[in-house]
C-alpha cells in the first residue's frame, strides 16, 4: 500500500473547555473527574481569530473549533456562527470544521450558512461497547448527528477512539459504522490515558493501530481523508512513516483538546524528512 505524497494538516482550537456534564469515561473535559486541565467558558473571538491564523501559518488546512458538552444549544450555535464569520473573513483557505456535540438539522443548517464547511462527530466506539464508556447519552443519539450532517449538505467528519478496552471485533464494527456514514474524514484517536479518568489503561500497541488504519483505508477509500489524531505521539513516535504507509493522508498538529501535541514545526520536519509534502489546497489530498 502506497502513501499520499501529500499529507493533509488540521489543527483543533477548544473554544469551550471542561465544562461537559456527561460521564464519558475517556474525556478529561467532563466536570464528574475533575481532571487537570484549563477549564474556561468562551474564547474570545478575536483571540480565536488570530489562533486561526497562526494555524494557517503552520501549513493547517482544516481548522477545527470545539466546545465541550453533550450538544448544541442557541448560545453555541451563536457563538460558533460568530466565530466561523469572524475567521472567514480575516483568513483565506481554511476548512472550517466545527465539533459541538448532537445536533439537530435546523442547528447545522444556521452553521452552514455562517461559513462552518465541515461537522465533526465521532462515533467513538461501537454500539454494542458504547454503554462501557457513556451512559448519559447514546450511540443511536451520535449517529443521527453525523446522519444530519449529511442531510444539510455539510461535509461529515467522524471517526472514533481504539484503546478503551474494546475488543477487535468492536473495532470492525466501529469502522463498518463510520463506513456507512461515508463521512469525507475521519479522525482515528488513540486512547491516551489520564490518572482522573475510570479508563486507566490503554489496550493497544503499534501493529493494532497500523492494522485499523489499514481497514479504515480499505473501508474509507483512498479519496477521503484518513487522519491520526490523538495518541499519536504515544503510538507512532519516531516511527511516523508506517502509518502513512499504513493508509493515513493527514494528522493533527499542535495541541489536541486537553494534551500538548507536537510543535507543528517539527511535524512538518518530519514530514519533510521522511518525503511528503504538506498539502495546501482541501482537494490536494
Amino acid at each position: 500500500m502506497s502513501a499520499q505524497k501529500h499529507i493533509f494538516l488540521c489543527a483543533i482550537n477548544n473554544i469551550l473547555s471542561g465544562t461537559c456534564k456527561e460521564d464519558c469515561k475517556f474525556c478529561t473535559q467532563s466536570v464528574r473527574y475533575h481532571a487537570d486541565i484549563e477549564r474556561y467558558s468562551y474564547k474570545q473571538i478575536v483571540q480565536i481569530v488570530q489562533e486561526a491564523k497562526q494555524a494557517k501559518a503552520n501549513g493547517a488546512l482544516g481548522y477545527c473549533l470545539v466546545t465541550a458538552g453533550k450538544g448544541l444549544d442557541d448560545k453555541k450555535v451563536d457563538f460558533v456562527a460568530r466565530t466561523a464569520q469572524a475567521i472567514k473573513a480575516e483568513v483565506e483557505g481554511l476548512n472550517l470544521i466545527a465539533c459541538n456535540g448532537t445536533a439537530d438539522r435546523e442547528q447545522l443548517a444556521y452553521l452552514k450558512a455562517h461559513g462552518i464547511d465541515s461537522y465533526n462527530h465521532n462515533l467513538e466506539t461501537s454500539e454494542r461497547y458504547y454503554p462501557e464508556i457513556c451512559l448519559t447519552h447514546s450511540w443511536h443519539e451520535r449517529y443521527e448527528t453525523c446522519e444530519n450532517v449529511k442531510a444539510v449538505g455539510l461535509a461529515l467528519c467522524s471517526g472514533g477512539i481504539f484503546g478503551m478496552g474494546e475488543t477487535e471485533k468492536d473495532r470492525d464494527s466501529l469502522l463498518e459504522a463510520i463506513a456507512s456514514l461515508q463521512p469525507e474524514s475521519s479522525p482515528l484517536n488513540f486512547y491516551h490515558p489520564n490518572p482522573a479518568l475510570p479508563i486507566k489503561t490503554r489496550n493497544i500497541e503499534l501493529d493494532e493501530a497500523l492494522e485499523i488504519i489499514q481497514k479504515a483505508y480499505t473501508l474509507l477509500g483512498k479519496e477521503k481523508l484518513l487522519m491520526v489524531a490523538g495518541g499519536r505521539e504515544l503510538l507512532f513516535n519516531g516511527q511516523e512513516e508506517k502509518m502513512f504507509q499504513a493508509g493515513a493522508n493527514a494528522i493533527v498538529i499542535g495541541n489536541y483538546l486537553t494534551t500538548s501535541g507536537t510543535a507543528p514545526g517539527k511535524d512538518r520536519q518530519m514530514l519533510k524528512k521522511l518525503g511528503y509534502e504538506v498539502a495546501t489546497h482541501c482537494d490536494s489530498h
